[in-house]
């Protein structure tokens, strides 16, 4: 089990971290932002993609280019193939199952997952009927060219890594914070690389990625040519002092991943997933108009968190908390998700499944009693999402707004507290 070495649990880090259930109403395909540039400019990275979705994520049997290693490769997959239907069995199909009776019909088909890295694949067994999920961590998506320039020794290092730092997400859901440094540098993207298994693990493939930046009004527009060359010198911005640096440009911040159903049609039925590198504090987030507005333009979401070391409990935090409870309808999570104060006033409701004494960072004594209190109704819950308690039990937290009154009748809720 992952105790204190789960994802942003370490102490310096408390500066900061299928198909669709039939309670989930369908959503019209999410819209990828408009290219600002003329889009003969714009780089586009879905052959790359491809390539890694087969090698790293072993997704399909596609035919291998010559520079790549077929014996490496296959070995990689064996043992990938026998991760994902361990994976499969002993946790989506409990967590899906559990989840949909817990989700009221006609949310909204939009995910925003903070202190979410490396994440799609939990956000996607959480909510199976997403259409547009952001998440953001403290690291960034990855330069995916790499692998078109691998050699033997190179390939096989890589998958090696990779498949050491993908073990936690697929044991635990849950991912390592050293793992989560390591992804930052390499031959392979980490990050991107995550994301792939996660579409690999749920029946999923990748039909395009771009790299996109946020403009001041919270509108994206897609990397081009010009800007890659015009960063290709530096290395993407360090969000965390004791992080581990990444080795690539910042032109490969934030991607744009577009998914189908294996074989779905593209233009009827994609997905999309946007990954932001972001310190999600005051000081940084807090400041970051460009990216609050952004999230804004996404309307009422459904939200998800877990492994964030309690950081939604603390007050250096409390713009993000804000703007989880001014516009979600409806969260899951494990105790590092909202307290019962916060909640409560923004007028939620919050149900707890499996038991929490305490927990494992020491974090603040008025909420440990305020989730005590919450778990003593608690139902059983059969599987792990996210940390373990001091006392290593499974928890969740399910955050909702009260149904309406039949009459359509009730007090508004108030506003979010900060």
């Amino acid at each position: 089990m992952l105790g204190p070495m789960s994802l942003a649990s370490l102490p310096f880090l408390l500066l900061l971290a299928s198909t669709a259930p039939s309670a989930t109403s369908p959503a019209p395909t999410a819209a990828p932002p408009r290219a600002t540039a003329p889009s003969s400019e714009v780089l586009d990275f879905t052959a790359e993609a491809k390539l890694l979705f087969r090698v790293v994520a072993c997704g399909d049997e596609t035919p291998l280019p010559k520079h790549l290693d077929a014996k490496v490769v296959a070995a990689h997959c064996v043992e990938m193939q026998r991760r994902y239907g361990k994976y499969r069995e002993t946790w989506v199909k409990q967590a899906i199952p559990f989840l949909e009776a817990l989700t009221p019909a006609g949310l909204p088909t939009t995910v925003v997952y903070p202190f979410g890295g490396g994440d799609l694949l939990s956000a996607l067994t959480t909510f199976p009927g997403a259409r547009d999920l952001t998440t953001m961590s403290l690291e960034h998506a990855g330069d995916p060219r790499r692998i078109t320039t691998l050699d033997k020794k190179q390939l096989e290092q890589s998958l090696a890594l990779l498949r050491q730092t993908s073990s936690g997400l697929l044991t635990a859901n849950d991912s390592k914070t050293v793992n989560l440094m390591k992804g930052q540098r390499g031959d392979l993207p980490g990050q991107l690389s995550f994301f792939l298994m996660a579409l690999a693990v749920h029946g999923f493939e990748p039909v395009s990625l771009k790299y996109v930046k946020v403009n001041g009004d919270g509108s994206l527009r897609y990397l081009t040519k010009g800007e890659l060359e015009a960063t290709e010198g530096r290395t993407a911005e360090l969000l965390h002092a004791k992080w581990v640096s990444p080795d690539f440009s910042p032109a490969f911040d934030n991607l744009e991943l577009v998914f189908v159903k294996k074989g779905g049609d593209p233009k009827k039925e994609a997905r999309v997933h946007r990954h932001f590198p972001q310190n999600l504090d005051d000081e940084h987030f807090g400041k970051d108009t460009a990216m609050q507005a952004y999230l804004n333009g996404k309307g009422k979401v459904v939200a998800m968190t877990k492994a964030a070391s309690y950081l939604l409990w603390r007050d250096a935090f409390s713009t993000i908390r804000t703007w989880l409870l001014s516009h979600m309808v409806f969260m899951v999570s494990d105790s590092t998700g909202i307290p019962p104060k916060f909640a409560k006033a923004a007028g939620f409701e919050q149900e707890a499944f499996g038991s929490f004494e305490e927990s494992f960072l020491g974090a603040s004594p008025q909420y440990n009693e305020e989730f005590r209190a919450l778990w003593k109704k608690a139902r059983p819950l059969p599987f792990r999402y996210g940390y373990l308690d001091k006392q290593l039990h499974y928890h969740l937290l399910i955050t909702r707004r009260p149904a309406a009154p039949p009459d359509g009748g009730g007090a508004p809720a108030g506003p979010a507290p900060k």
